[in-house]
């Protein structure tokens, strides 16, 4: 299909990085983990003073470089846009929003869909939110692989390796929020059934 518009595109971002950071708001307040460089910003702000924003911006800068090597200016000038706009939504969620109750297994339910159904959009955008995601659509352009298999793994292999920092009870709820949001990508991120042409 045609390209979408420019003001398509901007309320597409606005929305998704919009969904993602109201998911990792949920997993965060349940001290859960999340997959991809989210998990990783959210690991090291354990032992680095730092918010989880601002680590989440830190963790995704080298990967930009292969975005845009691979899939393009536009693509990768998106990603950064993206990952910003979660970094600052992140933070500073708490502002407009507080739980009096949120128990795990909610949280991980809505959580995970928020954030696949961002990502999702983002997707169909010519965007991402760096790290895996950027390796995940280079593998579904190169070999065909839906992004929700490969996203899976990756997300699965960051909350092993959170064993030894959260408890084995957090990491099984976070694993049911990888499983919403992978879900939510391989059942409606085909790699022939939405595609978008833009320049490179």
């Amino acid at each position: 299909m045609n390209k979408h518009s420019f003001l398509e595109d901007c309320a597409a971002i606005f929305t998704g990085t919009l969904l993602v950071a109201v998911g990792i708001y949920f997993l965060k307040s349940s001290s859960m983990i999340v997959g991809g460089t989210a998990g990783l910003g959210l690991l090291f702000t354990q032992f680095i003073d730092l918010s989880f924003g601002t680590m989440y911006f830190l963790v995704n800068i080298p990967f930009y470089f292969l975005a845009w090597f691979r899939l393009g200016k536009r693509f990768t000038i998106n990603s950064v846009i993206c990952v910003s706009l979660v970094s600052v939504m992140a933070d500073n969620l708490h502002h407009v929003m507080r739980f009096e109750l949120l128990t795990p297994a909610f949280a991980a339910i809505a959580g995970g869909t928020f954030i696949g159904l961002g990502l999702l959009v983002l997707f169909r955008h010519r965007a991402s939110l760096g790290g895996s995601n950027v390796l995940c659509l280079v593998i579904q352009d190169k070999m065909g692989i839906s992004v929700g298999k490969t996203q899976l793994l990756f997300d699965t292999s960051i909350l092993i390796c959170s064993l030894y920092f959260i408890p084995l009870t957090l990491i099984a709820w976070s694993i049911l929020a990888a499983v919403f949001i992978n879900l939510i990508l391989w059942m409606n991120h085909k790699p022939t059934r939405y595609t978008v042409h833009y320049e490179r």
